[in-house]
């Protein structure tokens, strides 16, 4: 199996990246979420026309496969720029949201009596 590395340790990778090219100063929040919602459209592009059967088997196709993997990179990338800009812990808050889901949307019938 693969070892994935760490969320801490991806970004402090990317701030590195940044760094050595002297692109932090662009690197603001106003510029890293059209960055994001940028690369988000680009992922979008790629299911535009397809029908949902086909839009399921998308990463059959190996070109298909790697430009959906490619802009999922950027995605994360930016987002993950993004929360270590403005100090949210993208973990953290998922894991927040996830709970207010389960509050807000509770599964049908669990409620109820047998």
């Amino acid at each position: 199996m693969t070892e994935h590395p760490d969320l801490a340790g991806l970004q402090r990778r990317l701030a590195e990246f940044a760094a050595a090219r002297d692109w932090q100063r662009f690197h603001t929040p106003k510029n890293l979420v059209s960055a994001l919602s940028v690369e988000a459209a680009e992922l979008v592009e790629i299911f535009q026309w397809l029908t949902p059967e086909e839009s399921a088997r998308v990463m059959d196709d190996p070109g298909t496969a790697h430009r959906v993997t490619d802009e999922v990179a950027d995605v994360l990338a930016y987002l993950l720029q993004l929360c270590e800009v403005l100090g949210v812990d993208p973990l953290a808050a998922l894991a927040a949201k996830i709970e207010r889901n389960e509050g807000r949307f509770p599964v049908p019938g669990a409620g109820d009596a047998p």
